[in-house]
């Protein structure tokens, strides 16, 4: 089991003139620390136009920051956004290998397709395609990264002729790939491309073994077809985290950043219309949280088992590991038993 931090660059309103360059800047002493302290990994998201939720459509130039400021923690897109009216796959490919380079082969390749209608109207793409598209770009990239030169490709989504991308990556034959997981047919579509899941939803321990073991089955067959050239054998999770000594400390400092999370995220994705550069996300949250699921009050520390969706008065609310170092490490425990079904 290997551990990691994941930025989504939340920022919500207030702003003032040096918020954004104040939350990069904390950030990378954030993984300047965790580079000293042992993580295995930083993870960063690539979104756009997702204001307060998230403000990282360039994360490339976080991680090349990251990677003179560091010297073991690994460096994970999760995700590079590789719908090619965003990111056409020989940029992906060559920003991927430079930070290779420069990271002295610390890199992990996220994938993704994005899902919210804001990022995708915002790009023009048809929700209907972007599974095929994702297909194309990422066995593309793949290639990029070992054809001397790159064959070229005539699909219906993507055009290119034969060219030699460069630079190549520093690990061989390429960074891990990986894709991003929300839910539960995707990661049988990560095990049959024989790549990582990226797994972004919040399920219990118990729910997630089920998830491996059914990843690992699927990666062992014969429908595993590698879309690149070295299997990444992987599943990530993700919860939001606080310890203190005393839980009441725990919840005090962690929660509010746990539900504003899991409501920003519901915001973009169904449960409220967003008008771009007006909306106030933030207020929202703190207006709607009581008949959302986010209610404050009914987190409450009990000395109970941590789940990743705590019950309390009938309503799920996110809290994740957030509570004393006793009760993190039990739910470490009862994450780490997945890794036995191997």
């Amino acid at each position: 089991m290997r551990f990691g931090i994941f930025y989504e660059h939340q920022l919500p309103r207030p702003w003032s003139q040096s918020s954004e360059a104040d939350l990069m800047h904390d950030s990378l002493a954030q993984v300047e620390l965790a580079d000293r302290l042992g993580f295995d990994y930083v993870w960063e998201v690539e979104h756009h136009f997702l204001e307060e939720y998230s403000h990282s459509p360039a994360p490339e130039v976080f991680l090349a920051a990251v990677s003179q400021r560091t010297d073991r923690i690994r460096l994970g897109h999760g995700i590079v956004n590789v719908m090619p009216a965003v990111n056409h796959p020989a940029r992906v490919a060559e920003r991927a290998a430079t930070l290779d380079l420069v990271s002295n082969g610390r890199l992990d390749l996220g994938t993704g397709e994005s899902s919210s209608a804001a990022e995708l109207g915002g790009f023009l793409i048809k929700r209907e395609q972007k599974r095929e598209m994702w297909q194309e770009s990422v066995e593309a990239i793949a290639r990029m990264f070992v054809e001397v030169p790159f064959a070229g490709l005539d699909s219906e989504h993507l055009r290119m002729p034969p060219r030699n991308v460069i630079p190549k990556p520093l690990q061989t034959p390429h960074p891990p790939l990986w894709v991003a997981c929300s839910r539960r047919e995707t990661i049988h579509l990560a095990a049959r491309c024989g790549i990582g899941a990226l797994s972004f939803s919040f399920v219990e321990p118990e729910d997630a073994a089920k998830w491996v073991r059914e990843y690992y089955e699927l990666l062992a067959s014969q429908e595993c077809v590698p879309v690149g050239f070295a299997v990444n054998p992987a599943v990530a999770v993700v919860l939001p985290m606080m310890l203190a000594e005393d839980e009441a400390a725990a919840i005090e400092r962690g929660i509010d950043g746990a539900h504003f999370f899991g409501y920003s995220l519901s915001h973009y994705y169904g449960i409220a219309e967003h008008a771009a550069g007006v909306t106030d996300v933030f207020k929202e949250f703190e207006r709607r949280r009581d008949h959302t699921g986010f209610a404050r009050h009914i987190v409450r520390p009990d000395e109970a088992p941590l789940g990743v969706k705590l019950l309390q008065e009938g309503v799920g609310s996110l809290r994740g590991a957030i509570g004393t170092p006793e009760q993190v490490s039990e739910l470490v425990a009862r994450m780490r038993r997945p890794a036995s079904i191997r």
